[in-house]
């Protein structure tokens, strides 16, 4: 007699969507928001830089809070930040997904998500990203192309990007 087998496809996780400007965050999403910074950019990528810029508190943050032991645990952040008098541009930047939930298209979902509240929020108003040289076709996929040549940043070769 056959016995049913347990599905080997892992199901993917449901996730808890937030869009703040930074006067809205929580200090445990703040919390969040920052630890995750420190361990993708700081600790794995063995980047020491000055992660706190100042800019976060005139930017809109994207957060995907996924399942975790007991309490919803960071899986995907970026933040957007808006115009100014120095730069007509809106900018994308510190866009990550925590190790636990690599590998099931969270930074795809994540993008889609920041393009289209960008889209809603600012009509017409060109996007503009400092990517990872590596993630140009990932960032090209969402209509991103190379505007600066490839430069090296904090020891890790980078790009500008632009979407009109």
């Amino acid at each position: 007699m056959n016995q049913p087998q347990p599905s080997t496809s892992m199901q993917e996780p449901s996730f808890d969507w937030r869009w703040k400007f930074f006067d809205d965050l929580t200090t445990a999403e703040v919390y969040a928001m920052l630890a995750a910074r420190s361990e993708v950019f700081v600790i794995e990528q063995n980047c020491l830089y000055g992660d706190i810029d100042g800019l976060d508190t005139q930017a809109w943050h994207l957060f995907a809070f996924g399942p975790g032991e007991g309490k919803p645990k960071l899986a995907g952040y970026l933040r957007v930040l808006l115009p100014d008098n120095t730069d007509p541009d809106i900018r994308i930047g510190r866009v990550l997904t925590t190790a636990a939930f690599r590998g099931m298209g969270l930074g795809n979902k994540m993008l889609e998500r920041a393009v289209a509240h960008i889209a809603e929020q600012w009509p017409g108003v060109p996007m503009r990203l400092h990517a990872q040289a590596h993630l140009q076709g990932f960032y090209g996929a969402f209509g991103f192309v190379p505007v600066s040549e490839v430069h090296e940043e904090d020891g890790i070769p980078h790009v500008w990007m632009r979407a009109a």
